[in-house]
């Protein structure tokens, strides 16, 4: 119904921001690494939308580009998967990580969102492995794995998995090796 919307970044929430177009506001759940990509305030935006409809509510989640759309609304497709565990699981990491983790039957990756145990994250593995077929989805699992040891070397150095994860969901994807991602880690984290 709604699939793009342009416009000002008017707010930045907690994991929604308001993005108004001509004069209305509209509130849209974001991901996490979405979030820390996201423009300044005040600069224009544009965001791949889902509405999602229940009897008592309309919501809107947005995405940077159309592939993160399209997992979304494959996640979505899985029993015991909602809209919310849905953003959540492509908070934690970028869309081909999440691809190549369920191609490659890791439930590590998911298991790292609230709400998503084991036997969902293996649900989904089963139902959408070999089935996901984004462009450029070949991101390897040692990169993702990498991600998961940045991550442990910034909480070692003091900082929260939120911030870590922030700072990753920064970093230039053609950034390789664990050194040099996380030097742009720390200048992300303290920008």
């Amino acid at each position: 119904m709604i699939q793009t919307l342009s416009g000002t970044l008017a707010a930045k929430r907690d994991q929604s921001i308001v993005i108004e177009v001509g004069g209305v506001g509209f509130k849209v759940a974001v991901a996490k690494n979405t979030f820390a990509k996201l423009p300044a305030l005040g600069e224009s935006v544009k965001l791949f939308t889902y509405l999602h409809v229940r009897e008592d509510i309309l919501a809107l989640f947005g995405f940077l580009t159309e592939k993160e759309l399209a997992l979304f609304e494959q996640l979505n497709t899985i029993s015991g998967i909602g809209p919310k565990s849905a953003i959540g699981i492509m908070g934690i990491a970028s869309a081909d990580q999440i691809v190549a983790a369920i191609n490659a039957g890791k439930t590590e990756l998911l298991t790292r969102v609230s709400g998503v145990g084991k036997k969902t994250a293996e649900r989904v593995i089963l139902e959408l492995k070999g089935k996901l077929l984004l462009p450029d989805a070949g991101a390897s699992i040692a990169e993702m794995e990498g991600d998961a040891d940045l991550e442990d070397a910034l909480v070692a150095l003091g900082y929260t998995k939120p911030q870590a994860r922030a700072a990753i969901a920064k970093i230039d994807t053609k950034t390789e090796g664990l050194s040099a991602r996380l030097k742009e880690a720390l200048r992300a984290i303290k920008k």
